[in-house]
């Protein structure tokens, strides 16, 4: 599996956020995307991840399922965690879980982001931390190849952090591939950098 992204330009509002940026990446593989707020970071993200059109260059997918569009093949964990308050921890994983198109059960997914014991706890008494780590939850619910996580590690605390970057490593030793919008490390210590630096 490869990604390669060729020419990129990303219109908001009319107004340029970057153009013609090229990177590459392959399975096992994790880019950092870094670079300044505003700079285009979760502009990219999305774009990936279909939320965000192209507004000129190429995005290709190669040697992956070829009955699947790239954001069919994506997990996008954004800045909103997207939980319903009044279902229970359980439920909104299980929700999740098919609207992805998978039937895995949610207690192996809930178990390795320690949530396990909460499973039956309405979503609306949960910490910052833990919708955080519910939202991860679905990462490891239904397989998907290409991960895009913006600030992945926000809310989340040092152990909460450190199972985070397990996974994460877990992913890639299994051909997956990561890009990350970050301003600090995320415990990938050979992830490439993509720098961006124009302004939003």
């Amino acid at each position: 599996m490869r990604l390669e992204a060729s020419g990129l330009v990303c219109l908001r509002g009319g107004r340029e956020v970057f153009r013609g940026l090229e990177f590459s990446a392959a399975g096992g593989e994790a880019i950092l995307v870094t670079g300044r707020n505003g700079a285009g970071k979760s502009s990219l993200l999305r774009m990936i991840a279909g939320l965000v059109r192209i507004a000129a260059g190429r995005l290709e997918l190669a040697d992956a399922d070829p009955e699947r569009t790239l954001p069919e093949q994506c997990h996008y964990l954004g800045h909103q965690d997207a939980l319903k308050p009044s279902l229970t921890v359980a439920e909104n994983l299980g929700f999740w879980t098919r609207y992805l198109g998978g039937t895995a059960p949610a207690q192996p997914a809930l178990a390795a982001v320690g949530l396990q014991a909460v499973a039956e706890l309405p979503a609306a008494y949960l910490s910052a931390g833990q919708r955080r780590r519910l939202s991860i939850a679905r990462l490891i619910a239904v397989a998907r190849p290409i991960w895009l996580l913006d600030e992945p590690t926000s809310a989340l605390d040092r152990e909460a952090q450190d199972t985070l970057a397990g996974l994460m490593r877990q992913h890639l030793s299994g051909g997956g591939l990561i890009l990350a919008a970050t301003h600090g490390p995320i415990g990938l210590d050979r992830a490439k950098e993509l720098r961006l630096g124009a302004d939003e």
